[in-house]
């Protein structure tokens, strides 16, 4: 190819497809995994030979979509090999997708792609990782898969209407639909002040910069000049991880529990710790009962961190417990990391304090830093039997309606005495929220109300209710 200003030759990549038809939905579908499923159904019984190649938008709605392939109550799904596709996959699952098909049968990929489908919003007061419709430029590059290696086709659960009229041209730019505070404290420590001034490649809102300084403001690492704090500041700002996480390893070392808090944080920089497959689910919940704690999932994650380094760090253990093996070797990789950044990098005198294992100990250290476990501490209080009911909490600054995720400890049966009984508690913190068809909160910890006035009591303060009278 010749630039006509210049004359000179220019490298460029020729790109090789076949032939890929396009179907479309003919009215739009209300519930996304099961049109899938129905699709990939209608696929096996009327196309001939050829793999499935389908796109969901994260790891639960992958396990929906396998759970009802594998219901073959009618026999229309036998020959079909499902197999998920996905980040938090051990590495020996990932490979099973590029193995050869065996003749006879036909292999279903169901696959995510996170940075096409999903975005990270602010809402109110809440960090929020919501689905979000994919562009045309994504979905052109999706439909091109299915011609790489001969013609195929491309089934789209939405109209062509849709996908002509209303879909954007283009994904929204990262900078524009991701969290700021990180990059916000990295100018802030290149000596750029004016952030809201900064040449942005792609300008993100005036709102999401003003929340990522509010964030910052929060955790004493700017002050009331937007300048970062000394030391805090220029800590948070040498350490290479999330100022959040950073700022509660800072406060650990304080309050007596480093060693329990450079755990959890190593852990919750994994997608996650458990391995989930196929048929075992009741086997899944039965291993997190083992090792669940009644204030949560992140003595939860403590419980199952010291059973590992008690086994020695087998694999076997893992197998047998269903943890994820190279998560857990992530983990500790992350909290030598962890470790020492702070010691090193920015030469901070922490030494790594045990509260000696015990669940009551660990508890009453990790009170006073709960606000930074995820940094605006949300809970609710109401009626328990109302909770017990269906798990509905309401956010204390904004009263957004919530709900304990399933994968977290929480959610699940947790051993009181002798017997089983489901346990939902009143207050809870959370680190994350995930939004499908409900805002479910991740990596729950219940906690005690007076803590939020002892660690944030420029947030919260204690109100008395005069009940009204009769």
């Amino acid at each position: 190819m010749k630039n006509k200003d210049q004359g000179k030759s220019l490298p460029f990549c020729l790109s090789r497809g076949f032939n890929v038809q396009i179907f479309y939905a003919e009215e739009p579908v209300s519930d996304y995994i099961r049109a899938a499923v129905s699709t990939v159904v209608s696929i096996h019984d009327e196309e001939p030979t050829g793999d499935i190649l389908v796109f969901l938008t994260g790891q639960d709605d992958i396990d929906a979509a396998i759970q009802l392939l594998t219901e073959d109550s009618d026999g229309r799904k036998k020959g079909l090999i499902v197999l998920p596709l996905y980040s938090g996959l051990p590495r020996a699952d990932q490979d099973l997708v590029f193995s050869p098909t065996p003749r006879g049968k036909r292999k279903v990929v169901i696959s995510t792609n996170i940075a096409e489908t999903s975005l990270t919003l602010e809402v109110t007061d809440i960090e929020n990782l919501v689905v979000a419709p994919i562009s045309k430029a994504s979905a052109r590059q999706r439909a091109g898969r299915a011609g790489r290696v001969r013609p195929g086709k491309c089934y789209r659960l939405y109209t062509e209407e849709y996908f002509m009229n209303e879909m954007s041209a283009d994904g929204i730019p990262e900078m524009q639909r991701s969290n700021l505070v990180s990059t916000v404290i990295q100018l802030k420590a290149l000596g750029i002040d004016n952030i809201l001034g900064f040449d942005w490649p792609a300008s993100p809102s005036p709102e999401a910069l003003i929340r990522a300084l509010e964030v910052l403001y929060s955790l004493g690492v700017i002050d009331d000049d937007a300048k970062l704090t000394s030391p805090a500041g220029f800590q948070v700002a040498e350490i290479p991880l999330d100022p959040m996480v950073s700022k509660m390893i800072l406060a650990s070392n304080d309050y007596g529990c480093s060693e329990e808090v450079i755990t959890i944080a190593a852990v919750l920089s994994v997608q996650s710790i458990w391995f989930s497959a196929r048929g075992v689910q009741k086997e899944l919940d039965e291993a997190k009962l083992r090792f669940a704690a009644a204030e949560g999932d992140h003595v939860t994650f403590l419980n199952v961190h010291k059973g590992f380094i008690q086994s020695s760090k087998s694999s076997n253990w893992c197998h047998k417990n269903h943890v994820n093996y190279h998560a857990m070797v992530n983990i500790l990789n992350i909290y030598s990391f962890g470790f020492s950044s702070f010691q090193s990098a920015c030469g901070l005198d922490i030494h790594l304090v045990s509260l000696q294992k015990k669940v009551d100990e660990i508890r009453q250290q990790l009170r006073r830093i709960a606000q930074r476990l995820g940094i605006a501490l949300k809970s609710c209080e109401g009626d328990m039997q109302a909770f017990s009911h269906n798990g509905l909490y309401k956010t204390i600054r904004s009263s957004q309606e919530v709900y304990i995720h399933p994968s977290s400890v929480l959610f699940r049966l947790v051993q009181i005495s002798d017997t089983m009984l489901r346990v939902n508690p009143k207050w809870v913190i959370f680190h994350s929220i995930v939004s499908t068809d409900r805002q479910y909160m991740r990596n729950v910890m219940s906690i005690d109300p007076s803590w939020l006035t002892e660690v944030a009591p420029q947030f919260y303060q204690q109100q008395q209710i005069n009940p009204r009278p009769l």
